[in-house]
């Protein structure tokens, strides 16, 4: 491998992946379109996102071929960001019930 190319993937690694971001996106317009309500709306929208968002960040952005400990100083603290939202969230639950509770 010459060090100025750097590492060179095949072109049909990428069509590929374009091709699955395409039908991620179309699967998440089919939500609007068959007009899914609720929870069952916002988890196949999350997912679709988190889907698409994980394909990019792993080929586009080459983070599949990263060391393993590289990838998790990138992922690791947003998810124990995600961690402690929950909490916060759980927390702001239960002291709007108290207060609910106590001070009505």
């Amino acid at each position: 491998m010459n060090p100025a190319t750097g590492q060179q993937h095949p072109i049909g690694l990428y069509l590929k992946i374009w091709g699955l971001l395409f039908v991620l996106s179309t699967m998440s317009y089919l939500v609007d379109y068959f007009h899914f309500q609720g929870y069952l709306r916002w988890t196949l929208i999350v997912t679709f996102m988190l889907l698409k968002a994980g394909l990019i960040v792993a080929v586009f952005m080459h983070m599949a071929w990263e060391r393993l400990s590289l990838v998790y100083a990138i992922l690791v603290p947003p998810l124990c960001l995600l961690v402690l939202v929950g909490l916060m969230a759980a927390e702001a639950d239960h002291t709007f019930l108290t207060r609910l509770l106590f001070f009505h």
